[in-house]
């Protein structure tokens, strides 16, 4: 039997983790697969399209409670960015954004769940299964920092022009017990919801350029990446109390 391998599995890494089933991706044993339209997955390659199109059939039912940690991500200033840039520079810029997002997402195991234009959702713990997903999560996200900082200044040298440099990225981390699964009879892709999901997508969107805000409950299970790390008290839409978040950024 051919195991899963870290960063380039032979078999799914969600069908194996939640079913015990080797479904090979990569190699010529994925061939018939493939005709069948079972392929790897766009949320990670890792995985494929059962994970993402039939639920039902790996977990037996429409959705499940799980612990797992969300990350959304946004480009700062994209309004404004859209109403001053040429459209094709801008794509580039989105584009550039969503792919150094996914490579570090899935460099971590997660998946890349959601893609909102200049934004997006990222899962850690379904349907891969990380022991230590809120670690995970919280180093994907400084890594998306690095890589976003890096490309962006790249480009803006390429472009002659300080309009890329202008460009930043915030993200929300939090960890929490969500409803994972299909929640539409329209579509039959899964995805995660609860007060976790709403709490991550607030924190980013209060996340300045360059920074990670992530909540006490996540950073409670890092102590290692959060030690000396500055607090912000935040009062949130649809938040009853204050939340108290550390501030990270690509710097430390």
């Amino acid at each position: 039997m051919i195991l899963p391998v870290h960063g380039h599995a032979q078999i799914c890494r969600g069908c194996w983790d939640q079913m015990s089933v080797p479904i090979p991706i990569r190699g010529p044993l994925a061939v018939p697969f493939r005709i069948f339209g079972i392929t790897r997955s766009k949320m990670n390659p890792n995985i494929c399209t059962i994970c993402e199109r039939a639920f039902r059939r790996v977990k037996k039912h429409r959705h499940i409670s799980a612990n797992a940690t969300i990350l959304f991500a946004d480009i700062r200033g994209y309004t404004s960015l859209s109403d001053r840039m040429d459209p094709i520079a801008l794509s580039d810029i989105v584009s550039t954004f969503q792919d150094k997002c996914a490579q570090s997402i899935w460099a971590h195991d997660g998946i890349v769940n959601k893609q909102m234009g200049d934004g997006l959702m990222a899962i850690f713990n379904f349907p891969i299964k990380i022991e230590r997903h809120a670690e995970a999560a919280v180093t994907a996200a400084l890594d998306i920092q690095r890589r976003c900082k890096t490309a962006l200044a790249a480009m803006a040298k390429r472009r002659v022009d300080e309009t890329a440099n202008a460009v930043g990225v915030g993200v929300g981390v939090h960890s929490g017990t969500v409803e994972i699964g299909e929640f539409s009879t329209v579509r039959s892709d899964f995805t995660a919801i609860g007060g976790p999901v709403n709490l991550a997508a607030r924190l980013e969107a209060q996340a300045a350029a360059g920074e990670v805000l992530i909540s006490a409950e996540c950073a409670a299970q890092v102590p290692d990446l959060t030690a000396g790390s500055p607090t912000r008290t935040l009062t949130l839409k649809g938040i009853e109390h204050p939340v108290l978040t550390h501030v990270l950024s690509s710097g430390g």
